[in-house]
């Protein structure tokens, strides 16, 4: 598919990240002359258009540092007021007065600066310290007005000087690394440590603080750990700031909870008391492992801290439970949060819908959207995001794309969390033609792809079962610069195992950790799914007992592969003793694994238990989605209960659900082993006229509607159309058409099929031919099925030792 598909999207290098350790291991104490001038910044990242996922000409699109909402006060001394430095020389505040004015002579800077050391020499002699607080003042005035550039030029001047080791103070050097952090230059502001770390200054706190901070506003996460490490080795002892930073870098990278539990309780050892903004910080920090049993501890710690919770806080927590879809305490959040004098805002408003909608309480979500607009504020990118992607995983795709119009007729522009979203439904859904038009788009609104529209590329092949493409994009993604993550390697060990690739899976699993990276609740789950499709319980158990023993908090994703494993290695006792705790209460029976019982059960064939689950799901108020329908739809298809599969049907219909391929494949299965067996290939055009792309399972349904009813030329047309669609028949495919034949006595055509299939590349199977002595016996011709069984190897050479001896002993036991 990959080497098939041209897909023109602009994907961008990431900024740089330097492989250079930030401390080399030797020293010098001496001040050179002329140090090495700072690297100048990066040129513009080269984008390379992703063109039949190889390559193509390629473009250049400039790198913007990404802009953040911190949590927490402002940062501004001044309060919004004009800027001023009261230990500002008059000379050094003229001096800033002529550098902001636009514009500004380069040129002249060595004019201005030589002139300002002069007055300093004349008026207080040989003392420079005067001049490093006038240095001070004119960096930091500068950074004021954003005049970065020029703040930088005005370092690197005084820099060049040999006393500049007593005019540069390490609150010029915190401000200056701050700057090149600013302007998206970390591995400048990197460069500029090492230097001036080697040249022996002094480097405080502060500086290493600005430089954890520069790594981490540019998402340099792993950089930003590594610097803090190296702070505490070299004995510089971290302030609240510092671990601020920090555990909001842990918090974004994902690091288990223990971890950042150390983090504070050293904290706290080191006589650092915790401020609001820490509790934010951790309260937020629960977000990525739905840790919401822990947020609510950092809450009630807060309070008793003495510390009152703002907005943010309010606002964090209700993410926190949003992200845990914990729509009851959810709703709690927000009337506390009112009572205590807290108007909801926009980021209230969308933390609460993404609750609703990731339960599937899609009415209840937009229902909160209208509340939001009655009150005057008005719906944003999120708001619309997180409707289309709820209504989209529910399978309502005529909803999706109805929120996805209001969003535009609002005036509202999608962003790339959109468009991620948009080729996540075309994708699923095998609309590639729909998802290339959603790549252009993205093209033509120029907007910036990001690392998530890669994984959502991989996670879109890794649906589809196409493993080499999977590979492609991957490949493509790290030949674009792009450093994988976390949640890339959890995407990949999901594709791949989806793929039936488990071994790639495993190999994603020890890449991940020999990239340093420690396994999260969303790791531990990829890992579990992809053991649950091999059946492998055994191994899952081990998993599930491992992250309970404090590594990581089990969800309800956990204990929904945990059913899948149990379904898949047939150990029924186990997934009844489970379903037993779910409907119990002793693991919450959260709508997730409700859902999961009904497909457990129904891909066990077990219908009373499917019936069961699906009922105390509609008892608990969830709302089902497309697959949890799908489900009972296959279920009474495949027991040819057509009133029962009708009314699902219906409900569909009703609620505005999207039928998908697997809708279709319930029902022409169903119909194909009925009287109405043309139905199912009506249903195949119907798939067709709705851009729907059949897969294998569509053909061979058919296929066997006709075989089964004699119809062997409707079945050869068939055949045909799907070799014409691009899809290669299977096995199943040919033994098919191998036992009609044989049924029919037509024993020739049934063994000019094994010859065609083995020509083509695919293998027969013991049911091949099983079902040709089999026939052979059941038209009392047992002696030509002998015959048959004596030549096969001429017609076979390949067949497996001993299928012979097989074939001819099921002869005589069976049919004797």
């Amino acid at each position: 598919m990959a080497d098939k598909m041209a897909l023109p999207l602009l994907l961008p290098n990431p900024p740089p990240s330097s492989s250079k350790p930030f401390f080399p291991n030797h020293h010098q104490t001496q001040n050179p002359s002329q140090p090495p001038p700072l690297p100048p910044p990066p040129p513009p990242p080269i984008t390379p258009i992703l063109h039949e996922l190889l390559s193509s000409p390629q473009t250049q699109h400039p790198s913007y540092p990404r802009s953040r909402t911190r949590i927490g006060r402002s940062r501004d001394s001044n309060c919004g007021k004009p800027w001023s430095h009261h230990r500002l020389s008059s000379q050094g505040q003229h001096i800033l007065d002529s550098l902001i004015n636009s514009p500004f002579d380069f040129s002249k800077l060595d004019e201005q600066l030589h002139s300002l050391v002069e007055l300093h020499r004349d008026e207080f002699g040989s003392s420079l310290d005067s001049l490093s607080l006038d240095v001070l003042g004119i960096v930091k005035g500068l950074a004021f007005y954003k005049k970065f550039e020029l703040a930088v030029s005005v370092f690197e001047w005084f820099r060049k000087r040999d006393d500049c080791s007593y005019i540069l103070s390490g609150s010029v050097v915190s401000v200056v690394i701050s700057i090149l952090g600013k302007m998206g230059r970390v591995s400048s502001a990197a460069s500029l440590f090492r230097s001036l770390h080697k040249d022996g200054f002094d480097l405080d706190v502060y500086a290493y603080t600005s430089l954890i901070t520069a790594c981490a506003s540019n998402g340099r996460y792993r950089e930003a750990v590594s610097v803090f490490k190296k702070m505490e080795e070299e004995g510089c002892k971290p302030t609240l700031i510092t671990y601020n930073v920090v555990l909001n870098v842990y918090g974004k990278m994902g690091t288990p909870w223990h971890k950042i539990k150390a983090i504070v309780e050293g904290m706290k050892s080191a006589g650092i008391a915790p401020d609001s903004y820490t509790y934010n910080t951790l309260i937020t920090c629960c977000r990525r492992g739905s840790l919401y049993v822990e947020a609510a501890e950092v809450f009630e710690e807060m309070k008793a801290a003495g510390f009152a919770p703002d907005k943010v806080t309010y606002n964090a927590l209700l993410d926190v439970y949003g992200k845990s879809r914990r729509t009851k305490e959810a709703m709690e959040v927000l009337k506390d949060m009112e009572l205590n004098g807290f108007s909801p805002s926009i980021v209230s408003y969308n933390s609460l819908i993404s609750a609703y909608a990731r339960d599937g309480l899609l009415e209840e979500a937009m229902a909160l959207k209208s509340q939001m607009v009655e009150r005057g504020i008005k719906p944003d990118v999120f708001t619309y995001t997180t409707l289309f992607s709820g209504y989209e995983k529910a399978g309502k795709d005529e909803a999706a794309m109805r929120v996805f119009e209001e969003m535009r007729g609002s005036g509202c522009k999608p962003n790339i969390c959109t468009f991620n979203a948009l080729i996540k439904m075309h994708g699923n859904r095998g609309k590639f033609t729909e998802m290339m038009d959603v790549l252009e788009e993205i093209n033509a609104c120029k907007c910036t792809p990001d690392i998530v529209t890669w994984n959502t590329l991989l996670a879109v092949f890794g649906q589809n079962g196409m493993d080499s493409e999977v590979s492609g994009v991957f490949r493509e993604m790290k030949r674009a610069g792009f450093v994988p993550e976390r949640d890339t390697f959890n995407t990949l060990i999901s594709a791949y195992s989806r793929c039936g690739s488990f071994d790639q899976a495993v190999e994603v699993y020890k890449s991940m950790q020999e990239a340093g990276i420690t396994p999260d609740l969303s790791s531990y789950n990829a890992v579990l799914a992809a053991l649950a499709r091999g059946g492998l319980w055994e191994q899952s158990e081990k998993i599930l007992a491992e992250m309970k023993n404090g590594r990581c908090k089990p969800n309800e994703l956990t204990y929904s592969s945990l059913l899948h494993a149990y379904a898949n290695g047939k150990e029924m006792e186990r997934m009844h003793i489970l379903a037993e705790e779910i409907y119990s209460a002793v693991i919450e029976p959260h709508a997730v694994v409700l859902k999961t019982l009904v497909l457990v059960f129904s891909k066990s064939d077990l219908l009373l238990e499917t019936e069961h689950a699906f009922l105390e799901l509609r008892k608990k108020g969830f709302s089902p989605d497309i697959t949890t329908l799908n489900a009972m739809l296959s279920i009474y298809g495949r027991r040819q209960m057509v009133s029962k599969a009708s009314e699902i049907l219906r409900f569909m219909n009703e609620m505005g659900y999207t039928p998908s391929l697997t809708t279709y494949n319930s029902v022409m299965y169903m119909y194909s082993r009925s009287e109405d067996f043309e139905k199912s290939e009506t249903f195949l055009r119907e798939i067709m006229e709705k851009g729907i792309k059949p897969d294998i399972i569509s053909y061979n349904t058919v296929i066997y509607a006709y075989c089964r009813n004699g119809r062997m030329r409707d079945a050869s047309r068939i055949f045909s159309e799907m070799g014409a669609s691009g899809i290669s028949p299977d096995v199943i495919t040919y033994n098919t058409f191998v036992a009609s034949y044989a049924a029919d006595s037509l024993f020739v055509e049934a063994i000019d099929v094994v010859r065609y299939m083995i020509k083509h590349g695919c293998k027969p199977n013991q049911n091949t031919y099983n079902s040709i002595v089999d026939w052979y016996c059941k038209h009392n011709r047992q002696d030509e099925g002998k015959k048959f069984v004596d030549n096969l190897r001429e017609l076979d050479p390949h067949i497996a030792t001993g299928e012979d001896s097989r074939l001819l002993h099921r002869i005589r036991n069976k049919w004797s």
